[in-house]
């Protein structure tokens, strides 16, 4: 097994990733906010409680997260026409153009590091990832461990 190994390249990488994340997002966006933007470009309009699954995050947190992005104006909250106590979220102009600004900086940093392996190996790692990365059923784990 090669356990070691890997959580050494795992754990660089991703110091690395969010070193950069942190550093091109500033000072308008966060990573946590990036991803509420992304999650919002696909739904258009969420409510709140709706991030959660996304985010795999606190209400209480997914609430302070909002507050600031609706202080920086990058999301709008309004409430539903018919039933006043919900609350919808959605992009604002704003928030748009930062979801675009943050997705190239993500793209950037992607790019660069999978320039150093061909295009067959970048194919092939998404692949393994991908398996890596599927939820298991209880049943797959036990025999797999057998």
């Amino acid at each position: 097994m090669y356990n070691s190994d890997f959580a050494k390249c795992w754990s660089r990488l991703t110091k690395d990733y969010k070193l950069h994340m942190d550093q091109e997002l500033a000072p308008s966006l966060t990573e946590a906010q990036l991803a509420v933007l992304e999650v919002l470009e696909d739904h258009q309009r969420m409510k709140p409680s709706d991030l959660i699954p996304f985010l795999a995050t606190t209400p209480a947190a997914v609430t302070m997260l909002l507050d600031r992005m609706e202080k920086n104006n990058l999301i709008r909250r309004d409430r539903d026409d018919q039933d006043r106590r919900i609350v919808w979220v959605s992009l604002s102009d704003k928030g748009r153009m930062e979801t675009e600004r943050g997705v190239a900086i993500r793209n950037d940093f992607m790019n660069s590091v999978l320039s150093n392996i061909s295009m067959h190996n970048q194919q092939l790692l998404v692949y393994l990832l991908g398996k890596m990365t599927t939820p298991k059923t209880k049943e797959h784990a036990l025999s797999s461990t057998s």
